[in-house]
């Protein structure tokens, strides 16, 4: 014959079922290994800050319930649990994205922002900056190319030709341009050096100005 365990009451001693628990960024999950716990006798109440959970305890007379207050607020109707041959699991909603630090708990508890796993996937591993580095070769082609097609008027125009004419032209051309300026007083500016060459280049002041000399 089959003896039953009793407490000092004369009570049957009831089976000890743990729970436990972990959670993703939007659940909580409960854990009760309850084995073959039979679904027609299983009650499920969800609250926003509370669970009630009762269930027949197989091959017993005894019953097993469960009583939360939770650490923070969750959406009831979006609670779901399944019953296994050897556990029951509740799946509670999160109110908001938190990271619970307890499954139990009362309001005045910090709440701490859950980091979502897709922005840390989307972040990936993190990269030096890299190095801002100029680059004077073309910065100094734009500016040529700026000065070329900025277009000079009246006397900078003139200068702008004539150094042009002077930069880029022989040493023939650059001795006449020389000889002719100095010798005309500025009043001549000649390229050709087969004819300044020979003479001296006289002045030749524009019309209507005379030219004298200071003694």
């Amino acid at each position: 014959m089959l003896e039953t365990k009793e407490g000092a009451a004369g009570e049957p001693i009831k089976p000890k079922i743990k729970h436990d628990w972990y959670q993703t960024e939007s659940q909580v999950i409960i854990t009760i290994l309850l084995k073959n716990a039979p679904q027609d006798k299983l009650k499920v109440n969800y609250g926003e800050r509370s669970l009630s959970l009762t269930s027949a305890i197989p091959d017993s007379d005894s019953e097993y319930s469960l009583e939360l207050d939770l650490a923070h607020e969750i959406e009831p109707c979006m609670c779901t649990h399944v019953v296994t041959s050897s556990k029951i699991e509740l799946k509670l909603r999160k109110k908001e994205g938190l990271r619970w630090t307890q499954l139990e708990g009362d309001k005045k508890e910090d709440k701490i922002k859950a980091i979502p796993q897709a922005v840390i996937d989307a972040s990936g591993p993190q990269k030096p900056p890299k190095l801002f580095r100029k680059d004077w070769d073309k910065i100094e082609k734009d500016i040529k190319k700026m000065e070329e097609e900025e277009k000079p008027e009246g006397d900078a125009a003139l200068n702008a030709l004539f150094q042009k004419i002077y930069g880029e032209g022989s040493d023939e051309v650059r001795k006449a341009m020389n000889k002719s300026f100095v010798e005309s007083g500025g009043t001549v500016l000649s390229t050709n050096w087969d004819q300044v060459g020979k003479d001296k280049v006289e002045m030749k002041p524009p019309d209507g100005v005379e030219f004298k000399k200071w003694e």
